[in-house]
């Protein structure tokens, strides 16, 4: 067994443990700042505009992801979709997200670096946060550039990758096909586990939060200072319809 094959046999379960027990940490003694560190009241006109475009970008691209490694090319065959239009589909789409993930990020930086009060509450985790999460994106729009053939030779990760990614989780781990994938593959998957590995310890660490049970809580009712006047008639005039 290779030096190649037993890092990418062992480096997986190093990451997926800091992952597990990093996360455990923060939440035990770092409840408080278990959180994004909103600075959207320091400037919110930018936010306005790159949040939304890092955020729905980085869900398609996850989505993508889930999709490429963990549904094998049986299945998609089965069902009738061939390789060619499996490809297209998913340069298309993942160009797309990408680049709004990129351009997104981008935003968010240049924000956090030109506006004085942003920039003061920047921490050194969140600098190299940045730094990992744009190498990853970066390569991840490369590797899908040269794996789909547009720049360089065409490679099917499907054969590589992904077997590799579900061998992880059933505990029987294929370095060897990682050690066969395209270099391009492997620096995009390297990138990947270190953002895995620092993201307990950074503010990325708010999307195992996510607001779920926000979606299925009771309404609010807000009273205008109106209905609340002394004399007034509650009900009186008729009420705007609203959310």
């Amino acid at each position: 067994m290779s030096a190649g094959e037993i890092f990418w046999d062992v480096v997986p379960y190093v990451t997926l443990a800091i992952v597990a027990v990093g996360t455990w940490w923060r939440y035990r003694y770092d409840k408080f700042g278990w959180t994004t560190r909103s600075s959207q009241l320091y400037e919110a006109r930018l936010l306005r505009i790159a949040s939304p475009m890092f955020h729905f970008g980085i869900l398609v691209v996850i989505v993508g992801h889930v999709i490429g490694l963990v549904i094998p090319q049986s299945w998609t065959d089965a069902v009738g979709l061939s390789q060619h239009a499996y490809h297209v589909q998913a340069i298309t789409l993942g160009t797309i997200a990408g680049v709004s993930t990129l351009v997104g990020i981008s935003l968010l930086v240049y924000r956090r670096r030109t506006r004085g009060p942003v920039f003061s509450a920047t921490t050194l985790n969140d600098k190299v946060m940045y730094v990992v999460l744009v190498a990853a994106i970066v390569a991840g729009l490369a590797t899908t550039l040269m794996g789909s053939g547009v720049v360089g030779e065409e490679h099917n990760y499907r054969e590589t990758v992904s077997p590799w990614f579900r061998s992880i989780w059933v505990l029987q781990p294929r370095g060897d096909l990682m050690v066969e994938a395209p270099f391009s593959f492997q620096l995009h998957a390297l990138i990947g586990l270190a953002l895995f590995a620092i993201w307990p310890f950074t503010r990325l660490v708010h999307a195992f939060s996510a607001p779920v049970g926000y979606l299925f809580r009771p309404y609010i009712v807000y009273r205008s200072r109106e209905e609340a006047r002394p004399g007034r008639l509650v009900g009186s005039q008729p009420q705007r319809r609203g959310w």
